[in-house]
This record gives structure tokens, sequence and C-alpha cells, in this order.
């Protein structure tokens, strides 16, 4: 997991539930850093630099891919 990159950077968790769920359909190995600390302690998502969005290299583009149709093509938006 360390040759991951980040895609995108969120400060709470809620504001990709419907990007978690459209990465696990589509079987796309990626993890959120720092999300069970700022679960806990929401205050500290700017101090630890928000929750970030990393994958592996070869699905970043796809990745990049699936959030702007859910920004643009969908009545499904990240908030």
């Amino acid at each position: 997991m360390k040759k991951f990159v980040i895609v995108k950077t969120y400060t709470y968790p809620f504001e990709y539930a419907v990007l978690k769920h459209l990465l696990d359909q589509e079987r796309i190995s990626y993890f959120f850093e720092n999300e069970t600390m700022i679960g806990v302690f929401p205050f500290y998502s700017n101090a630890l630099g928000g929750i970030n969005l990393r994958v592996h290299p070869r699905d970043k583009q796809k990745v990049l891919q699936i959030i702007e149709d859910l920004n643009t093509n969908s009545h499904l938006t990240i908030v």
C-alpha cells in the first residue's frame, strides 16, 4: 500500500459514502487514510490534512472518471 497514490481528499466521512460503494462495485483497491481517526475526532480533520482517498496507480484514471461521473452525470452527488 506504500505505492498507492492520493486521488482526492475529503473533510468528513459522509462526503464519500456513495463513492465507497461504487469503488467496491468496480472491485477497485483503495483505502481512506485517516478515516478512523477523523471518525472518532471529527475536528482533527484539518490538522491531519483530511481523509485521503488512496488507490493503486493502475486504477487512478478509472477512479477519477468515477468521481467525475458521480458529480456530473448522476442524481447521486458527493456533497
